[in-house]
C-alpha cells in the first residue's frame, strides 16, 4: 500500500514539472524587428545650354585674292568651342550648308576671338564660311556670306536711247587694278520684263532676270587703266531708270 502510494507521488510530481517547463517554455518572446529605412534619391542635375550662339564671325576685309573674318568664340565646351577654330570657304550657299567640297580652308590662332585671313581666291568671286574646329566637330549654326572678293575691273552703264518697245545702252568696262585682267564677265539682274536682243562688243550669257555679258575674243585683256565697251539693244515694256552692272571674270 505505501508503496503505490509513493508511486502516485512520484508519478504527480512528474508531471507538475513537466506542466512548469512547459508553461515555461510558452512564455511570450521578445522579438526585435528593424525596419529599413529607404534613402530618398538624388535627382541628377539636367545641363542646359544658354541661348547663344557658341562661336560668330563677319567678313571685315577683302582684296582681289582674299577674305578676312573677324571671329569671336562665345562659348566653351560643352556648350561651345576651344581654339583653334577652322574656318572653310565654300563657292555657293548650298555647298556650305551640305559642308560639301570646301574651296579653302584656314586655321586661327589660339585667341578666342581675333582676325584670320584665306587665300587663294578667285577676284570678284562670292563666298560663303562655316566654323568647326580641329576635332572635326562642325558648328551646325552660322553659315556667313556671302564674302566677295574685290574684282579686277569695275563697270558702269548708260542708256543712250529709249522708246516705248526698249532702249539702247553702252556699258564700258575698266581694269581697276595693278595687274592685267585676262578676261571680264558683266553681270547686272532686269527689274521687269527686259529682254537683250542684240550685243556688241562682247557675248550675252545668262537667262531670265540675270544678264550677263562676257568679252569679246579680241577685246578680253585689258592693262591696267585699260578699258573697253560693249552695246546691248534691249526689249522691254517700261525702260529702267538705270543698269547696275558688276564686273568680274
Amino acid at each position: 500500500m505505501l508503496r503505490t502510494l509513493g508511486a502516485a507521488l512520484a508519478a504527480a510530481l512528474a508531471l507538475t514539472g513537466l506542466a512548469a517547463s512547459a508553461g515555461a517554455d510558452r512564455s511570450p518572446a521578445t522579438t526585435t524587428t528593424t525596419l529599413a529605412t529607404a534613402a530618398t534619391p538624388i535627382p541628377t542635375p539636367t545641363f542646359a545650354c544658354p541661348p547663344a550662339l557658341p562661336v560668330s564671325g563677319q567678313v571685315t576685309g577683302a582684296t582681289t585674292t582674299s577674305i578676312t573674318i573677324t571671329y569671336w568664340m562665345v562659348l566653351s565646351p560643352p556648350c561651345g568651342y576651344d581654339p583653334p577654330l577652322v574656318v572653310s570657304l565654300f563657292a555657293s550657299r548650298e555647298d556650305a550648308t551640305g559642308w560639301r567640297d570646301p574651296v579653302a580652308e584656314v586655321v586661327t590662332g589660339p585667341e578666342r576671338s581675333g582676325t584670320v585671313t584665306v587665300g587663294g581666291l578667285i577676284p570678284g568671286s562670292a563666298y560663303w564660311f562655316r566654323f568647326g574646329d580641329t576635332k572635326g566637330v562642325r558648328d551646325p549654326y552660322v553659315i556667313g556670306g556671302p564674302a566677295r572678293t574685290l574684282s579686277l575691273c569695275s563697270a558702269t552703264a548708260t542708256i543712250d536711247s529709249r522708246w516705248g518697245g526698249g532702249f539702247v545702252a553702252t556699258v564700258t568696262v575698266r581694269n581697276d587694278g595693278t595687274d592685267p585682267v585676262p578676261g571680264w564677265l558683266v553681270s547686272w539682274r532686269w527689274s521687269g520684263d527686259e529682254r537683250i536682243q542684240s550685243v556688241w562688243g562682247g557675248v550675252a550669257e545668262g537667262s531670265g532676270q540675270d544678264a550677263e555679258v562676257r568679252n569679246a575674243s579680241w577685246n578680253g585683256t585689258l592693262a591696267p587703266g585699260a578699258s573697253t565697251t560693249f552695246g546691248l539693244l534691249v526689249a522691254t515694256s517700261a525702260t529702267p531708270a538705270a543698269i547696275t552692272p558688276v564686273c568680274g571674270r
